[in-house]
């Protein structure tokens, strides 16, 4: 018995290419499995293997609990019990002995088999996760292995085998068995079964990687790839860029005669590219992305992230794209949200926005509306714009003077002022909620100070830091720490249930 444990995990081994160790360690765990079904009761049974001779020992351990605890059978003793074992023995000891060993027979090596197939997967797979886990990112070639419904098994060497779903394909390509792919690795399954290494060829990676592979100046660094956005099989925009002045990235993405291009869309079912030429501002690489429609105004809003690009009505369709598709690649691919319109379409806009502008000015500086629309048509769309703008840059306003200047600007200023002391006085109006009032180590005035800055709830003090209270006239740190924490004790309550 003890040469034929040798010889399995000799075999074993060099089969799977895993350690011994982990095999002995299999079979210890199979012959302990094995042993247990000897007892009714539940047993604690733990095998040793002498890894140079395949002799081995078994034995059986119970836990020492205190005598007032309920001990579990067959695998405790309490105190009482153990003592009766060995009188040195306490609580949280473990009692051992060894038993009679179970031959390495049929059932034995039937469960060991089990026990080492489930070891050598689990070695596998780590090893695997081991070899990939740095590599996210990364293209991979593989070979197509199986082919279901629902995704594509693919083949990388040494076991590992990659899981490409359907959705992740391009387009309409079709695979067959043994065909030669590249893929993707987005991410790896460390704990399921199957294949663990998720692979995808829609990725945006996808295309930037193909391109590096294609244009020389991009694997040397001289071209930098600086977004890529794709709708996978039908159309994508890439943006570069290059270091070197001499060098036309466009250019040499697109190849002599367009061969470089062409090599990376043939290897995506055909996808159509677009390559943009980067612009550090977002303005200019707005209307770039848009091509091939020709930009013909642009307005940005920085407060929102957006822009609204005008174009003639005849290339309205062309900026939009089919299914919205070029307008939504740009934004991808900019990180701008980009709204298209006619001329048309954009002057009403702006003269109904420009309106509103003249309108808020008009009350809140107390001024005629022709002054009022000077000043939006100079770019002035705020309060705040007005009240801190410089003051060369007001009165260089034709039909502004200094006197002018410095009066608008006194009176937004004024207008701030009254807006700010409006809000101070909203939020002195709002009553402290019942459970900031009632909370222990609260008072009334405190309470009515705290809602007068906008706490008006217990969670509304729990959100608060030490520093937000320290405004309050007469409090410390060591108060305004306790009263926080008081608010946070329904948080730990909750976590407790």
């Amino acid at each position: 018995m003890s040469k034929e444990i040798l010889m399995v995990a000799e075999a074993v081994s060099n089969e799977k290419g895993v350690d011994q160790e982990i095999i002995f360690q299999a079979i210890e765990q199979a012959l302990a499995t094995a042993t247990k079904k000897r007892y009714e009761e539940g047993a604690n049974i733990r095998v040793v293997i002498d890894r140079e001779t395949g002799d081995y020992d078994s034995y059986r351990w119970w836990d020492v609990v205190a005598d007032d605890v309920m001990a579990e059978l067959g695998t405790q003793f309490t105190t009482e019990e153990a003592h009766e074992k060995d009188p040195t023995l306490a609580v949280g000891d473990t009692f051992e002995e060894a038993v009679e060993n179970i031959a390495f027979g049929r059932i034995a090596a039937q469960t060991a088999k089990q026990v080492i197939v489930q070891k050598v997967r689990d070695a596998e797979r780590e090893l695997i996760v081991g070899r990939f886990r740095d590599r996210i990112g990364e293209m991979l070639n593989g070979t197509v292995k199986k082919v279901t419904r629902d995704h594509i098994i693919v083949d990388f060497g040494e076991n590992a085998e990659g899981l490409l779903p359907r959705e992740e394909l391009v387009g309409r390509e079709i695979f067959r068995i043994n065909d030669r792919t590249r893929v993707i690795l987005t991410s790896i399954r460390e704990e399921t079964r199957g294949p663990q290494l998720l692979v995808s060829r829609a990725a945006s990676e996808m295309l930037v990687q193909l391109f590096q592979i294609e244009v020389p100046e991009i694997s040397e660094g001289i071209i930098e790839i600086k977004g890529a956005a794709r709708d996978p099989g039908q159309r994508a925009k890439i943006a570069v860029k290059s270091k070197d002045a001499r060098i036309d990235p466009v250019g040499a993405c697109v190849g002599m005669r367009g061969a470089r291009v062409q090599a990376v869309s043939n290897d995506l079912d055909d996808e159509r590219i677009d390559i943009i030429l980067w612009d550090d501002n977002p303005a200019q690489l707005v209307i770039n992305a848009m091509a091939p429609a020709e930009v013909e105004s642009i307005v940005v809003d920085e407060d929102s992230n957006s822009m609204d690009v005008a174009v003639n009505e005849e290339n309205l369709a062309q900026a939009i794209g089919k299914g919205g598709q070029n307008v939504r690649l740009a934004s991808e691919l900019t990180g701008w949200t980009i709204n298209v319109m006619t001329l048309d379409e954009a002057k009403e806009k702006q003269h109904e926005e420009s309106s509103s502008f003249v309108g808020i000015l008009m009350t809140a500086l107390d001024i005629e509306e022709d002054i009022a629309t000077v000043l939006v048509e100079e770019g002035f769309t705020s309060l705040e714009e007005v009240a801190y703008v410089p003051l060369e840059e007001m009165s260089d306003i034709e039909g502004f003077d200094e006197d002018i200047a410095e009066e608008l600007r006194a009176r937004a200023k004024d207008a701030l002022l009254t807006q700010a002391l409006a809000s101070e006085e909203q939020l002195a109006n709002v009553a402290p909620a019942e459970d900031l009032l009632t909370m222990a180590g609260m008072n009334d005035a405190l309470a009515n100070t705290l809602a007068g800055k906008g706490i008006v709830t217990m969670e509304d003090l729990a959100e608060q830091a030490v520093d937000d209270l320290m405004e309050i006239d007469g409090m410390n740190e060591e108060t305004a720490a306790s009263l926080i924490m008081t608010a946070r004790a329904p948080w730990f309550e909750d976590q407790g249930e």
